[in-house]
């Protein structure tokens, strides 16, 4: 019996035609995408109303009311306003993207049928001789494992990753319209951002090829073998096939092993350089307070917007690797 088909052709590691090739399968759907899209732009834009709302409650009523220049009542009830209204815009947030979720989960299944129901079509016109070339495990494989991988890219990476850009783009204005010095100092931390990320990208998009690589060659000898049982006994094989699937299922064990290293590294970098940019706020922005020359609303705008940065980055290296 022959060995299982090596499947090792990778392609480049971004490829511009084949993405928009594959994004064609929402042109019909594209009037909800678009929608969810300003979800989704909506969504971000309430996310940066937090911090300001924080910044207003301190600087506008706790800070006076402790300096004695404001009654307690009026600090109380611009406090409960302000409660509000925070209440009101995490309440919007969350409708706004259970919408935008529901809505592009939806999307990306209908694209999903389209797209498996072409890959039958595809499959019933092909030639036989095409079927005596390609292991049927690895064409199983194209048509659930790689398809469902598509999902990921339909459901929640294409408007996800508008969204984190628009977010991004939203808090680094907030921050440089509130204090462009301080901003600046916060920012002190993105080159760092920039190296752990190109470092993770790599690592994991490696470890994630040779995962796909491996469960197409699991899949692969899996069919042969099972589907050929017969022969397999007949010549008596058993050892060596054992022996065979063990070395394709410990590549995938040490594949997902390595991609697992890669995110268990990477996050906790993340957050560490995110507190890093807090401590820096914290040590900048306070010899400002005490000087007189910033608010301390500001800051406490500041650390929150700081902790808000971080999160859409590590998403959209997420997501990046999914292209």
């Amino acid at each position: 019996m022959s060995t299982h088909h090596e499947e090792e052709a990778l392609g480049k590691i971004y490829d511009s035609r084949l993405t928009r090739r594959l994004l064609g399968y929402l042109r019909p759907y594209r009037t909800r995408v678009g929608f969810a899209v300003l979800l989704s732009l909506a969504s971000s834009l309430l996310a940066i109303t937090g911090p300001l709302l924080l910044k207003i409650t301190v600087d506008r009523y706790l800070v006076p009311s402790l300096a004695g220049h404001l009654a307690y009542a009026a600090a109380m009830h611009g406090v409960v306003l302000i409660a509000w209204l925070f209440l009101a815009a995490l309440s919007a947030r969350f409708a706004l993207d259970y919408a935008q979720t529901r809505m592009m989960q939806r999307v990306g299944q209908l694209a999903m049928y389209d797209l498996r129901r072409e890959l039958f079509d595809r499959l019933q016109r092909l030639p036989l001789a095409f079927f005596d070339r390609n292991p049927l495990g690895r064409l199983v494989t194209r048509v659930t494992t790689d398809v469902d991988t598509l999902n990921d890219l339909f459901a929640s990476g294409v408007v996800a990753m508008l969204g984190n850009c628009f977010m991004l783009a939203a808090i680094v204005v907030a921050m440089l319209e509130l204090d462009w010095r301080l901003a600046l100092a916060a920012f002190g931390v993105i080159p760092l951002i920039v190296l752990v990320t190109l470092l993770f990208r790599r690592s994991v998009r490696d470890a994630n090829r040779r995962i796909r690589v491996a469960i197409a060659r699991i899949n692969a000898f899996l069919q042969e073998h099972i589907s050929g049982m017969s022969v397999v006994q007949l010549f008596n094989r058993e050892r060596k096939a054992r022996r065979q699937f063990a070395e394709v299922n410990r590549a995938h064990l040490e594949a997902y092993k390595d991609a697992i290293l890669a995110f268990a590294l990477f996050y906790p970098a993340v957050e560490f350089l995110g507190v890093l940019a807090i401590a820096i706020v914290l040590w900048y922005g306070g010899m400002r307070v005490l000087a007189g020359t910033l608010g301390l609303g500001t800051i406490v705008a500041f650390i929150q917007y700081a902790q808000q940065f971080f999160r859409p980055i590590q998403d959209l290296s997420e997501k990046f690797n999914i292209l």
